[in-house]
């Protein structure tokens, strides 16, 4: 048989392109996230809303055959992905409490803590053993954070930064959680998000009956909209267009990872979320009127540059891990060195 040819590189221009679309697809959801957070009181029924478009989304690009993976619909995978759903959902639930009630600019900060959090997980969970310089890495993040919660001077809401904090630990989590369920379905990362956003449906349905049924009323029924200012877009006119934006932003972004692990490598990628981090910032100063500190901006340089940091060190070990393993046996029990 012919040996299969090596897939060609991406051009720059594919990968600006896919980095550029990824960057301003997140920017979009967090502004239209916090647009519509601070006029609800009904965070997890935007959530809910959010999950039902993107499915809705799945099912006619599914029809289209637009997608790589058919969708499917099988019991036993929907109970081996309990455990990924019911962190989805306690996951998207806190990041969207934390957004409600911190800044946008502070966004970052108030969930700086996922990738110390990560780490640890993954030694507990997985037996891995943090190098070093991971270890430093991860105290530079956890440095940024605690100097952007106590050691600025604009006040931050504790109940935002504890639903941070709590999110961050959800995520890590549900990282290390993702790799044992993506076997669940041979791999598709499509499949797992069709899953993922059906099932967390079906979750959250009767939760916000119980927590959120009278706001919910409130809502739909234009209760509010008594005491609003004249000419001020209405509460659910908000609600449904923020919901639309997001859960079609949601849904290319999930189509968009695909493509951005495929021709993106991860430090590239890691630079564009630091690039976000700056932009979410500058955008929530500009669009929400808030107030960006010596001590916010300080917090998330130190932050992303921890997060940089970390992703460097990281693809220095995978390659040098990869010329451990191009040595032959033999060279390496004489002690000859990896090139």
């Amino acid at each position: 048989m012919p040996p299969q040819q090596a897939e060609s590189p991406a051009t720059k221009a594919k990968v600006t392109g896919v980095v550029l679309f990824y960057l301003c697809a997140a920017l979009a959801m967090v502004m239209a996230n916090k647009w519509v957070l601070n006029d609800t009181k009904a965070p997890l029924f935007f959530l809910t809303t959010q999950l039902c478009i993107a499915v809705c989304l799945f099912l006619i690009a599914d029809t289209l055959r637009m997608l790589p993976d058919r969708l499917t619909l099988d019991v036993k995978v929907c109970k081996g992905l309990v455990p990924m759903v019911g962190l989805s959902v306690l996951g998207l639930s806190l990041s969207n409490y934390t957004l409600k009630y911190v800044d946008a600019s502070v966004y970052q900060v108030a969930r700086g803590l996922v990738l110390p959090f990560t780490v640890g997980v993954s030694g507990v969970v997985l037996h891995t053993r943090p190098s070093l310089r991971i270890l430093f890495a991860c105290g530079i993040v956890t440095m940024g954070f605690f100097c952007g919660v106590f050691l600025d001077r604009v006040p931050m809401s504790l109940i935002g930064v504890g639903c941070g904090v709590a999110s961050s630990t959800i995520t890590a989590t549900h990282s290390v959680v993702i790799k044992q369920s993506l076997d669940i379905v041979n791999k598709s990362t499509i499949l797992l998000s069709w899953y993922t956003n059906l099932l967390s449906i079906f979750v959250l349905a009767p939760i916000v009956f119980l927590v959120e049924g009278t706001e919910v009323v409130k809502l739909l029924s234009g209760a509010d909209e008594l005491v609003r200012e004249p000419g001020a877009m209405s509460a659910l006119r908000t609600f449904v267009v923020g919901s639309l934006i997001t859960g079609v932003v949601g849904f290319m972004m999930s189509l968009a990872s695909l493509l951005s692990i495929k021709v993106t490598s991860p430090i590239t990628h890691m630079v564009s979320s630091a690039v976000r981090g700056v932009a979410a910032s500058l955008l929530g100063m500009w669009l929400f009127s808030e107030v960006i500190s010596a001590g916010r901006a300080g917090s998330i340089a130190i932050i992303l540059g921890g997060s940089i940091y970390y992703t460097w060190v990281k693809h220095v070990e995978a390659e040098a891990a990869k010329g451990y393993e191009r040595v032959p046996m033999g060279d390496v029990e004489r002690g000859q060195k990896p090139e």
